[in-house]
């Protein structure tokens, strides 16, 4: 069954919560604001914008909130519109179009494989910032990954966790601690809708772990043509200890990071069963979903088939990708642990425990010990890592799994990560390039398409750049007024919230999850030397920070402390900011808004990072270490690089070679300005950002990568690496 039929929307349209009916003219408003799609529609986004504009903004962009609270006066006006009504059946024929894959680059390219779904396993989601099941870079590039397969019509069908306690609200106390707090979210207002079980039960499937049935109800998602089922435990059938399982991102520590893996993969092979859904080939992003492999084995095993065989036929159509490019960072439990929580599975398999426990066995982490990553590479026979790099990286990670073979022999390739244009790129620079490029440009990753960037006119590009500039400080003094009229934010702690930012100063942006590898206080080892920059009268230099620390990391909340405490120093004339809360809708107008993107990872610990491509692709240069993408993505005309050799531990030869180009290439470009008062050189920089990003690092590109190189021979059975033994 395709995945693109199974639950086709109109047999299950979402139900109007608004406190008024809307218009019969406009009653699709609904429906459209139930699918994410909306999100990346440009005539969609416009279409929600001019019913209530100022609201709109305030609403950060939640079509069903707006829908909820916009006036039936307003709605009954715009219905009689003339022109807006016509917007609407432009959108509304698109949203159609959404709902079949027939004329998509899948179908064309692989028209015998379009009934055959592809299931996708991950532990978070970032898809809009209204639904918060996710933390960061993994949770947005698996969004962008459905998304992507959506635009092409491949028939992926997405398996998460529903967090309805979400990730967690950030406040910056006035000593520059971080304060975590929850954030749920109202079922009304975001478009996820609960999944029937059978025979009018609420939940689908049920999952045994430490000895108690745990029931599952699944909740979907519409994104564009992708499904996505979240799993939530949140019942009264439940234990009273088992219903907040699911609830929570990422928190708890081991115990419970156990139990959630283990109901998102066992749960999520289950759940499929239960929809009808047989997946032809099968895809863990991140060892967190491993337990789906373990499950299909066993149900194999149920099926009669033996357990070598079982196993093999669970490696012939998986696919795993890593993300993690560090060992302490691969996630691995006490054995005893998992034997309790995964119950006597053994039995059914026809084995005795050692054998299905070995499946997790790692060299370097012993045999009392279960490594997710050792399990899914055992079962799979396509492993990736997320760029060229962690590619080689994973290698060494991964050469004790097959003994006596050099690390370059080792079969685990890459797919360097990409991001969704449509979603990252402004509005504003997506209409330059339709004047430019023509109005099909976005659906082209052509080299020379691309090549025509270069000869954008610099005044309309710079002027575009300015107005995005403008939106993103008005966002920061906006919320800066929120917190303070909240009394969430203290008065000394204004300017530090980015309310004396100057639109015309060199403003360099650095946002992403607070942990120390990162290195946000490197900024900051020469406080003189950055002074300097910082105030200097003529050529003045901004730094805005945002981000968020994992709520048990306390080094990472250190860091962040510091780089706080810096905002609020007078020396510094204000032009240290910290925007607080760092999410999706924050992260669109920092990659758009700021003039550069800085990224500071210590070599090679960044796997990929995404971060600077979602900023390359509006214009912005980046500023880093030659680490993850950088690597591949760096060519001496989009940005600048500090190069390997002269990275170090403590980072001093780093963070001197930082205040070198700071001083002799970045702030000369920036303010190196014509008759016209237009950096000229720092346009032409601008532009190749945008020509490299859009060449190599779309998501477009990313998820053809993984068509053409993992599912498509995952589904017909072409043989791409050796299997590691399993002990």
């Amino acid at each position: 069954m395709s995945a693109t039929t199974i639950a086709p929307l109109a047999s299950r349209e979402p139900t109007a919560t608004t406190p008024h009916p809307l218009p019969p003219r406009l009653l699709g408003l609904t429906q459209l604001a139930h699918n994410v799609a909306w999100s990346w529609n440009r005539e969609a986004r416009n279409l929600f914008r001019e019913i209530d504009e100022s609201r709109w903004q305030q609403l950060k962009h939640n079509p069903i909130l707006l829908l909820q609270q916009v006036s039936e006066e307003r709605l009954t006006a715009l219905a009689a519109n003339p022109d807006f009504c016509a917007r609407y059946d432009r959108v509304m024929k698109w949203l159609a179009a959404e709902r079949n894959d027939e004329h998509t680059w899948y179908a064309r390219t692989y028209p015998e494989l379009r009934d055959q779904p592809i299931a996708y396993f991950c532990a978070e989601f970032g898809f809009h910032n209204s639904v918060p099941i996710y933390s960061g870079g993994l949770g947005v590039l698996a969004g962008d990954h459905c998304k992507s397969a959506s635009d092409l019509g491949v028939p992926l069908v997405g398996l998460g966790i529903f967090y309805r306690d979400g990730y967690f609200d950030q406040r910056i106390r006035p000593d520059g601690w971080q304060e975590d707090s929850p954030d749920p979210f109202d079922l009304d207002t975001v478009p996820i809708h609960p999944v029937p079980g059978i025979g009018g039960q609420r939940h689908l499937t049920t999952v045994n772990t430490f000895g108690r049935d745990v029931h599952i109800r699944v909740w979907r998602m519409m994104v564009g043509r992708v499904a996505v089922y979240l799993l939530d435990s949140d019942l009264e059938e439940n234990h009273a200890d088992d219903r907040p399982l699911l609830s929570k991102l990422y928190a708890g520590g081991p115990a419970l990071r156990l139990r959630q893996e283990w109901l998102l993969g066992v749960g999520g092979v289950r759940v499929l069963r239960a929809l009808g859904i047989a997946p032809s080939a099968w895809h863990a992003n991140e060892g967190h979903a491993g337990f789906m492999l373990l499950e299909r084995v066993r149900m194999l095993c149920a099926d009669g088939v033996p357990f070598d065989e079982a196993v093999r036929q669970v490696r012939s159509n998986s696919v795993f990708t890593t993300h993690t490019p560090v060992p302490a960072g691969h996630d691995h439990f006490s054995i005893d642990q998992v034997a309790q929580c995964a119950g006597p599975i053994w039995e059914e398999m026809g084995v005795d425990r050692t054998r299905v426990l070995q499946l997790g066995f790692h060299p370097t982490t012993g045999r009392d010990t279960f490594h997710m990553t050792a399990a899914c590479i055992r079962m799979s026979r396509r492993v990736n890592g997320v760029s060229e790099r962690h590619g080689a990286v994973s290698r060494t990670l991964c050469s004790p799994l097959w003994p006596g073979r050099d690390d370059e022999a080792v079969p685990v390739g890459h797919v360097t990560n990409g991001v969704h244009l449509a979603t990252w790129m402004a509005n504003p620079i997506m209409q330059l390039l339709d004047e430019h490029l023509g109005p099909n440009w976005g659906h082209e990753r052509s080299p020379e398409l691309w090549e025509k960037v270069l000869t954008l006119d610099d005044e309309k590009l710079w002027g575009t750049h300015l107005r995005l500039k403008h939106v993103l400080m008005r966002l920061a003094r906006e919320e800066a007024r929120k917190a303070y009229s909240r009394r969430t934010m203290q008065a000394p702690q204004l300017v530090g919230a980015g309310t004396l930012l100057d639109p015309h100063a060199l403003t360099i942006g650095f946002a992403r999850r607070f942990a120390t590898y990162k290195r946000a206080n490197l900024l900051f080892r020469d406080v003189e030397r950055l002074r300097a920059l910082v105030t200097n009268s003529s050529r003045p230099v901004q730094f805005v920070f945002s981000g968020k620390a994992h709520p048990a990391d306390t080094p990472g909340k250190q860091v962040l402390q510091e780089v706080y405490q810096f905002t609020r120093d007078p020396q510094f004339e204000g032009r240290i900011a910290f925007i607080e809360d760092y999410g999706m809708h924050l992260a669109h107008l920092l990659v758009q808004g700021v003039d550069l993107w800085l990224n500071l990872p210590r070599v090679p610990l960044e796997a990929s990072g995404t971060s600077g491509m979602k900023a390359a692709l509006n214009g912005v240069p980046q500023f880093s270490t030659i680490d993850g993408w950088w690597e591949e993505g760096y060519d001496g005309t989009n940005g600048w690089a500090i190069e390997p050799e002269v990275d170090d531990d403590k980072g001093d030869r780093t963070a001197d070679r930082l205040y070198t180009l700071l001083e002799t290439q970045v702030v000369p470009n920036f303010y190196d300005r014509g008759d016209d008062d237009l950096p000229l050189r720092w346009l032409r920089m601008m532009k190749n950002a945008m020509r490299v990003a859009g060449t190599k690092f779309t998501g477009r590109r990313m998820v053809e990568q993984y068509v053409r190189a993992y599912y498509a021979p995952a589904i017909l059975g072409d043989a791409l690496q050796d299997d590691p033994p399993i002990a």
